[in-house]
């Protein structure tokens, strides 16, 4: 059987970003989002704004979808999807590492948790399956805010501070955003729980769309080096798994 064409996955998640975004985008932040080329992204709309698929507001204006979408369904990936896909990689992860793993994905500027698996010792643990977490205070919801289309509506709401080192300030979210986006991983040492840290990927479906993250969290001794970065062989292990997740979404 033929394999599929990536420049219909490209374009389908172009469309599905634009279903969910609070507004128009610019072909830079299109581009930014899936992890494309700035000229591959623009050839793209540029196909799609001939079919009626997408408009642009005015000469080298920002995109919306057009008239021949506004009615386009589907929504983001189910949550039910994005862990039968990720439960596999999971486990191993845990292993790998020694820490807890949780599988997230944003919804209503929340992280819900879709998948946990405890880290492998006896401590007791408490299961967090179907919890939100506050997104800028912690690196899965950093991995996934780096790279949604609404993100100027999630700070409206406020960013409240859960430790001395929560990042309470729209600048310093975007700074660090913008770093998630730089180096493909997220990361948080004591900004939600004074003690803990954690490292998180995003994970991402056909044509690049992000559906979800995966991270590990623990001690900060044990994810970070006594410079206080994390450890390079934690990042590691984290981003195989994201990849192997998103490679298998993209294949099914």
């Amino acid at each position: 059987m033929p394999g599929s064409v990536q420049s219909i996955e490209r374009a389908a998640a172009i469309l599905r970003l634009l279903a969910e975004a609070a507004g128009p985008m610019r072909v830079s932040e299109i581009a930014e989002a899936l992890g494309l080329a700035t000229p591959t992204t623009h050839g793209l709309l540029r196909t799609l704004c001939q079919v009626g698929f997408v408009s642009q507001d005015g000469a080298g204006g920002k995109y919306r979808l057009g008239a021949a979408l506004l009615d386009l369904g589907g929504g983001p990936l189910d949550l039910n999807e994005l862990r039968s896909h990720a439960i596999n990689w999971a486990d191993p992860l845990a292993a790998r590492t020694g820490e807890a793993v949780r599988i997230g994905a944003l919804q209503s500027g929340a992280v819900v948790i879709v998948h946990h698996v405890f880290r492998p010792d006896d401590t007791q643990q408490k299961l967090d399956v179907g919890s939100s977490l506050p997104a800028h205070a912690t690196a899965l919801g950093k991995a996934l805010l780096a790279y949604a289309p609404n993100l100027a509506v999630f700070v409206s709401k406020g960013l409240p501070p859960y430790s001395h080192r929560t990042i309470t300030t729209v600048a310093g979210l975007r700074a660090a955003l913008g770093q998630v986006r730089q180096r493909g991983w997220a990361s948080e040492v004591e900004e939600m729980t004074v003690g803990q840290a954690g490292v998180a990927v995003p994970i991402r479906g056909p044509g690049g769309l992000v559906v979800g993250a995966i991270g590990v969290s623990g001690a900060v001794d044990r994810i970070c080096d006594p410079s206080g970065r994390p450890r390079p062989g934690v990042v590691s292990r984290v981003r195989e798994a994201a990849r192997a997740v998103s490679r298998d979404l993209a294949e099914n």
